[in-house]
């Protein structure tokens, strides 16, 4: 297992273009796949999740040419592409997106296809989206039974109809059957329960599917959406946006040394709830400024401690957490249950390192307290192979003296040359 040492940091001064957003990326790959002809995705990202799910579409005979030197990718598309076959495996890894998304895609071919991963991803639950597949028409089920992957989809169609789901476990599972509803036989509602978790991401699906040529009817309450078969993608060339959650890490940087970071490809108009990240480090103290291209976090070191409901943002909940240590007070991360089913329990996992490191933390089934230590350890952090734990302590390590990420190269997932650009915008203290 490879770790690496966090070299203290004066305050930054950092001008950055993050890579693309992994959401986007992957949202725009079912598209594109679905869509009848070539679209050309820029600015996209290539991490572990979108070469998986690149990787899967090769092999269902949607061609997806990648091109990494200029951050592109060229795909043509359309569901008559897709060989078929009597069965097949395709290995997604830990990619959720991949894996649920792909299991609502494949529910409308007429393949027998099982959908697998490591450890981790058959702890997921996906059970939820099984289920409204299944009212759809589909003929799918968790092999082990126990609602998680593996899954075998024994493809023929769906006829879609009304669905309804509580939201409470993952925003995934709406924008899985968003995103396939255009090619359903019938027409398809989707009903959500009150307020479902990280709802800008399904959002930004259904700006997407518009994007593209899909019009989803909707209401907000109760929440629902409506889509017509009539209507199919079509293809086109897409900007991706800069990663708005991989751009929080070095927010938070400027936040903790009191400097200034300037992500460009992003603004406050962005598609990615996790934008509003900003707003979080401006409650505790920082200055937020934007343009139309740019965002910018600066901070003079002082931080307040806040409560933060981040049901929306669930995955900056991390960074926050490591800014927390630096901040006068505690701070108190709530609405983020969920994020015990992700790539690990992430609140256990923050308790355990804020722990190792002197802070003391309270935790409930859906929230986690920071009291800021006087004085912290020196440690090494495990990241339970979980890319936001690394990405999240590294930022703390800007301040925590002898602070070492273990299996560093987790970040993979979604931000492979992370500690490359980190390292490049920090003022060594020494």
């Amino acid at each position: 297992m490879k770790s690496i040492r966090i070299l203290n940091s004066k305050p930054i001064d950092a001008n950055l273009r993050i890579p693309g957003s992994k959401s986007i990326t992957n949202r725009a790959l079912v598209i594109t796949a679905l869509a009848e002809g070539r679209s050309i995705l820029n600015n996209a990202l290539f991490s572990d999740d979108t070469i998986y799910m690149m990787e899967a579409l090769n092999q269902l005979g949607i061609e997806v040419r990648s091109q990494p030197e200029n951050n592109r990718i060229i795909i043509d598309g359309g569901l008559s592409r897709i060989n078929y076959t009597s069965e097949k495996s395709l290995f997604l890894g830990n990619a959720g997106t991949a894996m649920r998304f792909l299991t609502a895609m494949l529910s409308l071919t007429n393949n027998t296809i099982e959908l697998t991963g490591i450890t981790r991803m058959k702890q997921r639950p996906i059970g939820e989206l099984l289920s409204a597949l299944a009212s759809w028409g589909g003929d799918l089920y968790s092999t082990k039974g126990n609602g998680c992957p593996p899954v075998l989809i024994r493809g023929r169609g769906l006829e879609g109809g009304i669905v309804s789901l509580p939201g409470k476990t993952s925003s995934q599972f709406i924008s899985a059957l968003l995103l396939i509803s255009p090619y359903t036989k019938n027409e398809s509602i989707i009903n959500i329960g009150n307020n479902p978790v990280s709802l800008p991401y399904i959002k930004m699906t259904t700006e997407m599917m518009n994007e593209f040529g899909v019009i989803i009817d909707s209401t907000d309450k109760p929440m629902s959406f409506r889509t017509s078969p009539h209507k199919k993608y079509s293809p086109g060339e897409y900007l991706i946006e800069s990663d708005a959650s991989s751009a929080s890490y070095f927010f938070a940087a400027a936040a903790v040394t009191g400097g200034k970071t300037r992500i460009l490809g992003l603004s406050e108009k962005s598609i990615q709830g996790d934008i509003a990240f900003v707003r979080v480090l401006e409650k505790m103290g920082c200055t937020i400024k934007s343009g139309p291209d740019w965002i910018e976090v600066s901070s003079n070191g002082h931080l307040n401690g806040i409560t933060a409901d981040m049901k929306n943002i669930s995955d900056t909940a991390q960074t926050l957490a490591c800014v927390a240590l630096f901040a006068e007070g505690k701070t108190k991360i709530t609405g983020i249950a969920n994020i015990r089913f992700k790539e690990t329990d992430r609140i256990l996992a923050l308790k355990n390192e804020l722990s190792r490191l002197g802070a003391k933390i309270e935790e409930t089934d859906d929230s986690i307290t920071i009291h800021p230590a006087q004085k912290y350890n020196t440690a090494e952090i495990e990241t339970y192979d979980d890319h936001r734990m690394a990405m999240s302590f590294a930022v703390a390590g800007l301040k925590i003296k002898g602070i070492t990420i273990k299996d560093h190269e987790c970040v993979s997932k979604t931000f492979p040359d992370f500690f490359k650009v980190l390292n490049e915008v920090i003022i060594n203290e020494d």
